[in-house]
């Protein structure tokens, strides 16, 4: 059985591009691991720093884990650069884990997708920066990132 197209599809525009990341960053900002995980083909595969995930019911185990430590998660993403069913992708993400301390995570994601716009292959390397209360720079309300909200160049970032 066919899984449901996931538009936008490649091969990427710039808007299209643009786009599917702003999508991205939507629903990871949702903390809904299944939602997120709908983004992924079945087998997709994953290295995210030092971890290697494969299929989605990997994808929506890890994703809790994530989201039990890096509480009050907020991210931005932005192209990089695409070709073809590929897009690179930069971001920054703040959180703070359960004893208050606050950090900045950086990092970039090299996405292939499928014809249906699944993401078969997500390959994340990401640093941590701690940071204090005073230096976040991400106060919306948890959830989708206001469209009026700075991004990451305009945040210098």
């Amino acid at each position: 059985m066919a899984e449901k197209s996931r538009p936008p599809l490649p091969p990427f525009t710039y808007e299209t591009a643009v786009q599917k990341v702003r999508m991205a960053e939507d629903a990871w900002n949702s903390r809904d691991p299944e939602r997120v995980s709908l983004a992924y083909s079945i087998d997709s595969v994953w290295r995210n720093r030092a971890e290697f995930i494969s299929g989605r019911e990997e994808i929506v185990a890890f994703l809790q884990r994530k989201w039990s430590k890096e509480l009050d998660y907020r991210l931005i993403k932005e192209v990089w650069a695409f070709h073809e069913a590929r897009i690179a992708v930069r971001f920054a993400y703040e959180w703070h884990d359960d004893s208050g301390n606050w950090f900045r995570s950086y990092g970039n994601e090299n996405w292939e997708f499928d014809e249906s716009g699944l993401m078969r292959r997500r390959y994340a390397s990401i640093n941590d920066l701690p940071i204090s209360e005073g230096e976040r720079k991400y106060h919306w309300p948890l959830g989708r990132r206001p469209d009026d909200h700075p991004g990451l160049s305009d945040l210098g970032l």
